[in-house]
């Protein structure tokens, strides 16, 4: 108990210090109450993080996405493929069938 006393007693000489005081309410309304908080400066952090993410998985979807149209407009084997799968175009002379899986 007398251990507290005394700290108590140094926390109380300690806060009684004008500049001490000013520091703790500047450094407590610096990390709460103030716009650019650490709480929101985290988050916005964080928020940033994942969209630099995005970014770089978006730019390389976007290479890809140019690599492979480059691929079908230098190849016109690869792109009546492309044609028939994706947008099931046929030749005149063909007949088109379409099997449709119900279990999906």
């Amino acid at each position: 108990m007398l251990e507290l006393e005394k700290f108590l007693s140094r926390v109380k000489s300690k806060m009684s210090n004008v500049y001490v005081l000013s520091l703790a309410v500047f450094l407590v309304w610096m990390l709460f109450f103030d716009n650019t908080n650490f709480i929101t400066t985290f988050k916005l952090n964080s928020k940033l993080n994942n969209l630099e993410k995005e970014k770089e998985y978006y730019e390389e979807n976007i290479q890809q996405v140019e690599k492979d149209r480059k691929e079908l407009l230098s190849n016109t084997e690869l792109l009546e493929k492309f044609a028939r799968e994706r947008y099931f175009m046929k030749k005149e002379s063909e007949d088109l069938y379409i099997i449709v899986d119900h279990t999906e």
